[in-house]
């Protein structure tokens, strides 16, 4: 059992790199099952989630191996297999992504509900919804799904909500589909586009990611050769770090990041009183007051990421005024709420908003993380708290952040990982 240990009090100041991307990282592995060739994937972060993609990938047939900290290697010529091991599956909500590669590929997989956080209710019927119209016959039982399609053939497709996956799953469907497909109401989040970018690189035709629709010219056959592939920095992280200066009142810069990507959240942080600038790969923020309330509204791509909801709700829970964060994507994202009242946040939740009225300050408590963001939400409250706070459920952190408390250290703040694990000593006779 391992916790994180963190004294607040002290202002962040210095420069972050964030990592490859974890959301785009985990599709690019699984669409790597749709080459014929070597793969090598660069700028991939070293957190959990990638290593159990990494053993979802071995158990199907694929080959990999490190090029060294932050480049994988995937060889899929040994053969592939249609279905991963139950345990894997069930660890992780991505492996599900497999599933439309392997039906390209195979014309058959089967897979074990997928699982991961538990934020809400995630089923995947937009993804089998999809499958079928492209001519795939799906067979839900005994908690496996089985999907079969000897021949795929393009369809016009209108997702009732632009899920990520869905859009991404059934992109990867119609590369071989006879005819071409049209996806509606896609989802826009710049991983649907690092996807179709690499899939045009195996000769796909696809154009369209970014937008509301997608359009896939389905292809006879992809190119045979090997390619290369560096992953966008992580939106995610680098917005979790922004927070965290936010509420320490920090002079932090950021590198390696898109700052288009986090503009819905610049311009909360802004619209409370930080400033920030941006550059080319760069961004700066900083902060010299007290923070105003601001209403957040969460929404699909380009709206206010659902990713980052637990960690501006720490931020306004110090801010002057009452905020109100409306939950649109994820039904149980407000599982952390019980733990920031426990540090002395006063917030109500009333069906999908959350109400946050600031309070003076934080006291650090023992708390446990529900989830993967609940706790880096946990993390940013705690480096504000006056005193020690306990986070108990670091797996949780680390299944989406890259050496998150030594990169917090490198800035300023006082954080260290404890362990339960015996210590060896020297017997001595």
């Amino acid at each position: 059992m391992e916790r994180l240990r963190v004294i607040g009090g002290h202002r962040l100041t210095g420069q972050i790199r964030i990592s490859g991307a974890k959301n785009a990282v985990l599709k690019l592995m699984a669409a790597s099952l749709l080459a014929s060739d070597v793969t090598i994937i660069q700028n991939v972060p070293r957190i959990r989630d990638v290593e159990i993609m990494v053993k979802v990938l071995q158990s199907l047939g694929v080959e990999v191996t490190w090029d060294d900290r932050s480049t994988l290697r995937l060889d899929p010529r040994q053969g592939i297999h249609y279905s991963a091991p139950d345990e894997l599956v069930r660890e992780m909500r991505a492996s599900v992504q497999v599933m439309g590669p392997l039906l390209t590929r195979l014309g058959q997989v089967k897979l074990f509900q997928p699982g991961g956080c538990v934020i809400g209710q995630r089923p995947i019927d937009l993804h089998l919804k999809g499958f079928q119209a492209l001519g795939a016959e799906v067979v839900e039982e005994h908690g496996y799904v089985y999907v079969q399609a000897p021949k795929l053939r393009g369809a016009e497709i209108h997702l009732d909500f632009p899920s990520v996956g869905a859009t991404e799953n059934i992109m990867a469907a119609a590369i071989l589909a006879e005819g071409t497909t049209v996806i509606r109401n896609a989802a826009k989040e710049p991983e649907i586009i690092e996807e179709q970018n690499f899939y045009n690189r195996l000769g796909a035709r696809i154009r369209g990611a970014g937008t509301d629709m997608i359009r896939i010219e389905g292809v006879s056959r992809l190119q045979p050769k090997p390619i290369e592939y560096t992953v966008i920095p992580d939106r995610i992280e680098a917005g979790t770090y922004m927070l965290a200066a936010a509420i320490t009142g920090g002079d932090l810069e950021l590198e390696e990041v898109i700052p288009e990507h986090l503009e819905s959240l610049t311009a909360k942080l802004r619209e409370a009183g930080a400033e920030i600038v941006t550059a080319e790969e760069r961004l700066r923020i900083r902060v010299g007051r007290r923070l105003s309330a601001v209403d957040v509204t969460v929404l699909p791509y380009p709206g206010f990421p659902t990713d980052l909801q637990p960690q501006i709700a720490a931020v306004l829970s110090l801010a002057d005024g009452t905020s109100v964060l409306t939950e649109n994507v994820f039904g149980s994202r407000f599982r952390y709420v019980d733990e920031l009242i426990r540090m002395g946040a006063n917030i109500r939740v009333e069906g999908r908003s959350a109400i946050v009225k600031g309070v003076p300050r934080l006291t650090g408590a023992s708390v446990i993380a529900p989830d993967l963001r609940a706790g880096a939400s946990l993390v940013v409250a705690g480096l504000a708290a006056e005193g020690e706070t306990i986070l108990e459920g670091v797996a949780y952190l680390d299944r989406g952040y890259e050496a998150m408390e030594q990169k917090l250290q490198a800035v300023g703040a006082d954080i260290r990982r404890e362990s339960d694990a015996p210590v060896e000593t020297e017997m001595v006779v």
